[in-house]
Order: structure tokens, then C-alpha cells, then sequence
């Protein structure tokens, strides 16, 4: 039984990491990296009102509307509405986005990061059944949405909310079984609803092209002749019921390494999948936070701190000494709650914690460093 977007080479071209110069996209460099990845066979796009401040889409309309045949390539692009204050404002977002891209029609919309609190402003703004209308206008041929959120929240918008055809969350082999991103758990959220599924992350934001040289040695013990990013990719594009998995790529040798082993893709068999385990397995043993994400430690806190989206944060910084990500990441999961410096150290989350963690220990630590 076919699904939507089986036919869509399994890699995407994410327009969130584009090549700079200062400020401003290279939008040189961006049409020849363009221009290869669709020598290759190549034809999905993503981007969104928000990146670049709307540069990306107006790169898009330059180096890939522009310059193509519009039946010869999918334009992806999404509305964050959490970004502004009213529902004419998250409305016009489309329009906006339709007018950058120069595309037309949107081949696949997606309502932007829902989860959490976001959720819901999407829903105070009536955006489900506008975007089913612009979809009935023929201005959007594919519905659906991204999400930063575990598989509860995935499993109950998909369960209000039939009518989007796909989904887009974050997965990767490190995330597979992780607590807070919860990759496996989402993965099989959206088969069971049969939702077909475009990955993000799969290389982690970076990570996992320049993982610790004891993670380095597992992969070019098995294969001296690839890259790390090649596993990552090659580990989400194996699974079952994906439309494709974003690349987001900022060189032209980024795209030309990707496309060297995405042309004629093949899954990883038995031997490659039990590489894959043994890194798995040494991630988890590098020393890190040991947080399951029960969260029972939120119940009690006085100043709404997101202690476990904390950890997960930081853990991003001990694991793969990636700072830069770590503080990204902390500063997404505290920008609308308490931050680690605003611990009173009451002591009613250390009571709870099934691990005994020294959480007032490490906020201090946190706050020092991701702050």
C-alpha cells in the first residue's frame, strides 16, 4: 500500500543552515549547492516563515523557484504563529511565505513546533481549519505539522486532528530511546495513526558529524571511508513510512558527501545496525545526567523550572562537548518558564527524584554555564 510522498527521494535539503556572508545568505554558493543536489534526483525543500528572519524563503525563490520547472521540485515551508500576537497576523503568515518563495502553490505546510504551551495558540488562532482551507483553495497541496514534544502530546494532536496527512519531529540513533526526545516512542505514534513522516535532527543539530573520538573510532573501525553524518542519515532513511529526511546543509561538499551515498540508497543491513548499537551504547556510558524525564520533580517547583528539558540541555554539552548546541537548546526549553538561576534550592525536587540527582547542585552549575 502506497503513502503520501513514498515516491520522494529519501533526502531533504534543509534551508534553515544556509552559507553566509555577515549577514546575508550566499546566494551563490546556495544555487550551486541547489543546483547538484537536484542533478542528483533530488526535489524536497524545507524552510519557514521564521528562518533567517525570511531570508531563507526568498533564497528559496532565487535559487530554486526561479531556476526550475515548479512541477520538478517540493517546497516545504511553516508558520510559527507563537511569533506574533494576533490571529490576522498568524493568517497572513501564508501569504507572506507564498509571496517570498514565488512558488505558487506550497507543496507541503506545516503549522510550526507545536508542544508544550504552543499547542495551543494554534488552536486559539482556528489555524487547523485554516490551513485545511488553503488546502481546499488548492494554495497548499500537503497539511500537516512539526512538533518538539514527546509521544503523548504527538499521540493526542494526531488523535484530535486526523485531517493532517503528515508529521515532522526529530530523530536520530542517539535519541532512539531518549527520555526527552523520545524518537522511537513518537516513530511508532505516528505509524499507528499512519501518518507517514519527514525526520529533522538526524545528525542532531551537527553532533553527530563530530562525536567523541571513542563514538569516532566505532564507525571508522567498520568503515574508514565514510562520514559520521552518513551514518546518521543513512540510520533515519532506513526506517519505514518516511516522505524524506532534512539535511541542513551549509557547504557544497556537505551536500556533495550527502548526495554520494543517498543517490542509490541502501538501508543499513544487520552489520552496519549493529555499528550503529555499539555507538549507541558508548553515548550512553560517556558520563551525563542520568534524567529519565519522569518529571516528577516539576509537581513541587516553585518556580517552574523545566528541570529534565535543563538536563537535556546540558547533557548536549557533557556528551558531546557541543556548547554551542547546549545553549541553543536551554535557552528554547526556558524561554517561557523559571531558568536554572531562578532555584530558591528548596529541596522539593531533590525529595522525588527516583535517581537522586543533586539537582540543586547542577543548576548552579548550569546556570554558570549555559546562562
Amino acid at each position: 500500500m502506497s503513502y503520501l510522498g513514498e515516491s520522494i527521494p529519501k533526502l531533504g535539503f534543509g534551508f534553515m543552515r544556509l552559507p553566509m556572508i555577515g549577514k546575508d545568505i550566499d546566494i551563490e554558493q546556495t544555487k550551486e549547492m541547489v543546483s547538484l543536489f537536484m542533478s542528483k534526483g533530488f526535489s524536497y525543500f524545507d524552510s519557514s516563515w521564521a528562518y533567517n528572519g525570511g531570508k531563507s524563503e526568498e533564497a528559496m525563490k532565487t535559487a530554486i523557484v526561479d531556476r526550475y520547472p515548479r512541477e520538478s521540485f517540493q517546497i516545504a515551508t511553516k508558520c510559527p504563529v507563537w511569533f506574533v500576537q494576533t490571529e490576522e497576523e498568524a493568517k497572513d503568515m501564508f501569504w507572506t511565505s507564498l509571496k517570498r518563495t514565488g512558488a505558487g502553490y506550497i507543496d507541503f505546510y506545516l503549522l510550526h513546533n507545536l508542544g508544550d504551551s504552543r499547542t495551543k495558540i494554534f488552536d486559539d488562532f482556528g489555524m487547523w481549519d485554516y490551513v485545511r482551507e488553503l488546502k481546499e483553495k488548492g494554495l497548499v497541496r500537503h497539511i500537516g505539522f512539526s512538533i518538539h514534544d514527546r509521544a503523548d502530546a504527538l499521540d493526542k494532536i494526531l488523535t484530535e486532528h486526523p485531517e493532517m496527512e503528515f508529521v515532522q519531529f526529530q530523530l536520530n540513533y542517539a535519541d532512539w530511546e531518549s527520555p526527552t526526545i523520545q524518537a522511537r516512542k513518537c516513530y511508532e505514534v505516528a505509524l499507528k495513526h499512519h501518518k507517514p513522516i519527514v525526520v529533522m535532527e538526524p545528525v542532531k543539530g551537527g553532533s553527530l558529524a563530530n562525536t567523541p573520538d571513542s563514538i569516532r573510532k566505532i564507525f571508522e573501525d567498520a568503515n574508514p571511508n565514510v562520514s559520521l553524518a552518513s551514518w546518521a542519515i543513512r540510520y533515519a532513511a532506513s526506517l519505514d513510512n518516511l516522505i524524506t529526511v532534512l539535511s541542513g546543509m551549509s557547504t557544497i561538499d556537505q551536500v556533495r558527501d550527502n548526495v554520494s551515498y543517498m543517490e542509490k540508497f541502501k538501508p543499513l543491513n544487520q552489520d552496519e545496525l549493529a555499528v550503529i548499537e555499539r555507538a549507541r551504547k558508548a553515548i550512553s556510558e560517556i558520563p551525563s545526567i542520568p534524567c529519565t524525564a519522569c518529571e516528577y520533580c516539576l509537581e513541587g517547583c516553585p518556580q517552574n523550572i523545566p528541570i529534565s528539558n535543563i538536563f537535556a540541555a546540558y547533557n548536549r554539552k557533557l556528551i558531546y562537548q557541543d556548547l554551542v548546541s547546549a545553549k541553543s537548546n536551554y535557552g528554547f526549553a526556558t524561554r517561557t518558564s523559571g531558568k536554572a538561576s531562578d532555584c530558591v534550592a528548596c529541596g522539593d525536587c531533590e525529595q522525588v527524584c527516583p535517581q537522586h540527582i543533586e539537582i540543586i547542585e547542577n543548576m548552579k552549575t548550569i546556570a554558570q554555564e549555559l546562562e
